[in-house]
């Protein structure tokens, strides 16, 4: 097997983990929010966006790293270096607007969070909530 080879592979295995990261940072998502919802908390579809945000986020980054990958251990064309700059340009676009729609604010005017910290912090908050309902 040459180098070549086990590096696709590499590759391959963080567009599959970008993915699966997505689906279940969806299905967290759905389950803490439905949680919320069940509590007739108000904050409910503000937990799902903010959680369905952070999926992506930490999604798109891991897919990112992918076409690094992919694109450096390749022998790159030029064509293959343009390609790549639409997609990193375009994912770079998407995960900035996702994140100035789940934080409100420009991410220069704030600390950059990356989607695993967004994630992290909406499961925090089911609970800290959970614990505060079940202390009354």
């Amino acid at each position: 097997m040459q180098i070549h080879e086990v590096f696709d592979g590499v590759a391959t295995a963080f567009e599959v983990i970008g993915v699966l990261a997505m689906i279940v940072g969806f299905v967290v998502a759905f389950i803490v929010a439905g949680r919320r919802a069940l509590q007739r908390d108000s904050s409910a579809f503000t937990v799902l966006r903010n959680a369905l945000g952070g999926a992506i986020l930490l999604g798109l980054e891991i897919l990112v790293a992918a076409d690094l990958i992919r694109t450096i251990t390749s022998k790159p064309s030029l064509t293959d270096v343009g390609v790549l700059a639409i997609i990193v340009l375009l994912r770079t676009v998407l995960s900035m607007s996702i994140q100035i729609e789940v934080e409100g604010a420009l991410p220069w005017r704030r600390a950059l969070r990356s989607g695993a910290t967004v994630m992290a912090q909406a499961v925090s908050a089911e609970t800290d909530a959970k614990r505060a309902g079940s202390a009354s």
